[in-house]
């Protein structure tokens, strides 16, 4: 995701050569074997981040490629609504996938994407729901949306897990900065062999919750939670999480920070005794508030829960609670994982040599 927010910087005319760099198809397809190695190996780490720069990958390769006669769309817009689809089709969420856009992806007025993204959006739903049909990525569960004193307990829960996602993220640039110390092959390959084992070791020790999205222990927790979580489940998770992304193959965030967020979320319910009938709408608000305090996208998590359950009762919760999470993590860190890893990919490119220019783009009449 921070490459593909990268290359939308870099779509300007003076280098918008340099983004094949970020998103070439020989990028995107070694993305696809790291996911693949990565999720069949049992690595904590979800599909939609290389998913995001696949997709602006091939929405650049087909932009570059339309022939001349054909209506246009700027570098800028492909490489958005590529980002867009993405989000679309991973959680069958096009709702998410407008907000996104507008919340992270760029800062253009929408006027100028809109029919784009809208068009890309259907498109990549119906794509998605036409081979895995229509469905909902958390199901159905009972949720209550009590109001009153449950409304400071929200807002209790939203600092803590604000907070926690935020340190999330700092531990998440403080492993890849120590990571660039190793610049030899063999000390990065020993670094990364080393995170394989402690995952290894903690899935083992914990059994097969100790690996892959999270998504089987969300449902167990929404739909048949017996309240005998392990407590030390979420430091499991958090570190598997860490040890995935230190080793440096490609994985999302996403998906494991709302399981992550979903068992903290759980944990604070039981120290709290937090009635069972309310128990559902804390896990969903804990992990919209986690995911927030990670990639600072509020309303993106907000609407990504809220479409993954279609509890439209929650939805005033959801959105409550991911703007506190928003200014609790701000308290930890002014800017977002993305924008800090944005800013090393915009180092690392501006700093290689420019491709040599191609051919001229074809211009078209208004």
């Amino acid at each position: 995701m921070p490459q593909v927010m990268a290359a939308i910087e870099l779509s300007s005319p003076a280098h918008h050569r340099r983004t094949g760099y970020l998103l070439g198809l020989r990028m995107a397809l070694v993305k696809v074997l790291s996911s693949l190695a990565l999720l069949l190996g049992g690595g904590v780490i979800g599909r939609e981040g290389p998913i995001t720069q696949i997709a602006a990958a091939i929405f650049r390769a087909i932009n570059r490629l339309q022939p001349a006669g054909w209506p246009q769309l700027s570098r800028q817009i492909a490489l958005v609504t590529g980002g867009a689809a993405r989000l679309a089709a991973a959680f069958n969420t096009p709702l998410g996938g407008i907000v996104f856009v507008v919340e992270e992806l760029t800062q253009m007025p929408m006027a100028r994407f809109r029919m784009a993204v809208f068009s890309t959006v259907i498109v990549a739903g119906l794509t998605a729901q036409s081979l895995l049909g229509s469905y909902l990525y958390l199901g159905f569960p009972k949720v209550t949306a009590p109001a009153g004193w449950f409304l400071a307990t929200v807002a209790l829960v939203a600092v803590v897990c604000g907070l926690t996602g935020a340190v999330f993220a700092k531990t998440l640039l403080w492993l890849g900065a120590y990571r660039q110390r190793f610049t030899s092959w063999r000390q990065q390959a020993s670094w990364v062999v080393g995170c394989g084992l402690l995952l290894a070791a903690l899935a083992y020790a914990v059994g097969p919750e100790g690996a892959g999205t999270g998504k089987p222990i969300i449902n167990r927790l929404l739909f048949a939670n017996d309240g005998q979580t392990p407590w030390y489940l979420f430091a499991v998770r958090y570190a598997g999480m860490a040890l995935s992304y230190s080793g440096g193959g490609a994985g999302g965030i996403f998906a494991t920070s709302l399981s992550a967020g979903a068992v903290l979320g759980d944990a604070l319910c039981r120290l709290g005794h937090v009635p069972a009938q309310d128990r559902n709408l804390l896990i969903l608000v804990s992990m919209v508030e986690f995911l927030t305090g990670v990639v600072r996208s509020p309303f993106t998590a907000a609407i990504l829960v809220l479409e993954m359950m279609d509890r439209h009762s929650a939805i005033f919760q959801l959105l409550l609670s991911g703007m506190m999470a928003q200014a609790v993590a701000s308290l930890v860190d002014p800017h977002s994982f993305y924008e800090h890893l944005k800013a090393g990919f915009l180092r690392e490119t501006l700093t290689r040599p420019a491709p040599p220019a191609g051919p001229p783009r074809p211009t078209h009449p208004a």
